[in-house]
């Protein structure tokens, strides 16, 4: 086994999970210049993929994420090296926070400052979906099919997973029938 890619695994993966806040939605950011840009471990439609199935299996999204790409560099060993990785940094901080919290939790200055936080969260949540938006939304049905299941996400309250479910089963019926009919041309 290779410890040398075992140790960046470790540490990159560390590093997106002590540097980022909020779950995996603020993680994508971060994910992507670590994993596509910086390392160069996938390619940036094969990380839309992960998270993807990440969203749609049990477990937090960054752990899923991590667990796949260590698994795809290093094999078993290295998904649970990479899983380490990223939940060692919550560990440590959720173990010293929830030591001080009560402590804390009436402090004006840490009330502003997680307001100022939140408001960067939602910015970098913002400026990651507009690129993935980018890449993803490629011609009419994708832009529809995102339309709709925005919408049924934001008023009907339909569950994360069978909206992935339901869009996948849309995309595989949808090109499918495009590709026979650019195949019957």
């Amino acid at each position: 086994m290779n410890l040398r890619i075992l140790a960046q695994l470790f540490f990159a993966f560390m590093r997106i999970g002590g540097l980022t806040f909020g779950g995996g939605l603020t993680m994508l950011p971060m994910l992507k210049y670590e994993l596509v840009e910086k390392k160069k471990w996938l390619e940036e439609d094969e990380l839309l993929d992960c998270y993807a199935i990440g969203q749609c299996t049990p477990g937090i999204i960054a752990v899923n994420t991590a667990t796949y790409v260590g698994y795809k560099k290093a094999g078993v060993i290295g998904g649970i090296v990479s899983t380490l990785g990223m939940v060692t940094p919550s560990l440590v901080i959720i173990t010293l926070v929830a030591a001080c919290l009560e402590s804390f939790m009436d402090n004006v200055w840490l009330q502003h400052a997680l307001m100022g936080i939140r408001g960067v969260v939602c910015a970098l949540m913002m400026n990651t979906v507009l690129g993935l938006a980018k890449k993803s939304l490629i011609n009419k049905r994708s832009v529809v099919l995102c339309v709709l299941v925005f919408a049924a996400a934001l008023f009907l309250g339909v569950p994360t997973l069978v909206l992935v479910v339901l869009a996948a089963i849309v995309g595989i019926v949808l090109e499918t029938k495009v590709f026979k009919e650019e195949q019957a041309k």
